[in-house]
């Protein structure tokens, strides 16, 4: 992440709970090539213990699953799994998943040089255990606050999955229509069938995602991301 290293000086290993600048977090972090994930939210660094198959590792797999289908069929809308964002001086996370709209297409976060997210994608999708994890507080705020515009939390032991949109500065739910089905107000045809994905139907959650990308109102957004002045 950061090749200005102090010739000659030892640099501190990342231990969770240190308070960092981001500067100091990256320093720190490029010096540790053998760790996966760390994350500063607030200045304060969070390392995740090892990440479980049913509670973390396959629902997040879905989840990428849902994104890519999307994606692929979205000219101007890139998908990433776990990639590193530069929020802000206090915060870099390292999301599950996140979905934008590409620099050159209107969107509102750029690849920087070293090829990082720099500023708020447009959707951020983290995957929880329970409410009490950090995603549902301060990531939330910080994700809130640098203009994410939708967040999906989705609380696995829970049963459970939050989708927030930014309205006049604050994160509101978007509701589970009558069809049980959440559409995104960012990226048209985004649709998602909550309960399908919960009980790990994921040939419905594709099936329903196909069916979004089918609809005049995606042809728009995508004749409009084309239109956008490179």
């Amino acid at each position: 992440m950061v090749d200005r290293l102090t010739q000659g000086s030892k640099i501190p290993p990342l231990e969770n709970g240190d308070r960092l600048t981001r500067f100091e977090f990256e320093r720190r972090y490029s010096a540790m090539p053998q760790l996966k994930k760390a994350e500063l939210i607030e200045g304060i660094v969070y390392m995740p213990a090892a990440l479980r198959f049913k509670s973390h590792g396959q629902p997040h797999s879905w989840v990428i699953g849902w994104l890519i289908t999307y994606a692929a069929a979205t000219p101007g809308v890139s998908t990433a799994d776990a990639p590193t964002v530069r929020l802000d001086l206090d915060n870099e996370p390292q999301p599950d998943a996140v979905l934008l709209i590409d620099e050159a297409s209107g969107g509102q976060s750029r690849l920087s040089e070293d090829d990082y997210i720099e500023g708020a994608p447009e959707l951020v999708v983290e995957i929880a255990a329970s409410s009490a994890a950090i995603d549902l507080h301060a990531k939330k705020t910080a994700y809130r606050r640098n203009g994410v515009q939708e967040y999906i939390v989705w609380q696995v032991l829970d049963h459970k999955l939050d989708w927030f949109y930014l309205s006049e500065g604050d994160y509101l739910s978007l509701p589970v229509d009558a069809d049980g089905m959440i559409k995104s107000q960012v990226f048209p045809g985004l649709w998602l069938a909550v309960e399908a994905l919960l009980s790990g139907d994921l040939q419905q959650v594709l099936a329903v995602v196909q069916q979004g990308t089918r609809l005049p109102e995606h042809a728009a957004f995508v004749q409009k991301l084309a239109r956008f002045p490179h």
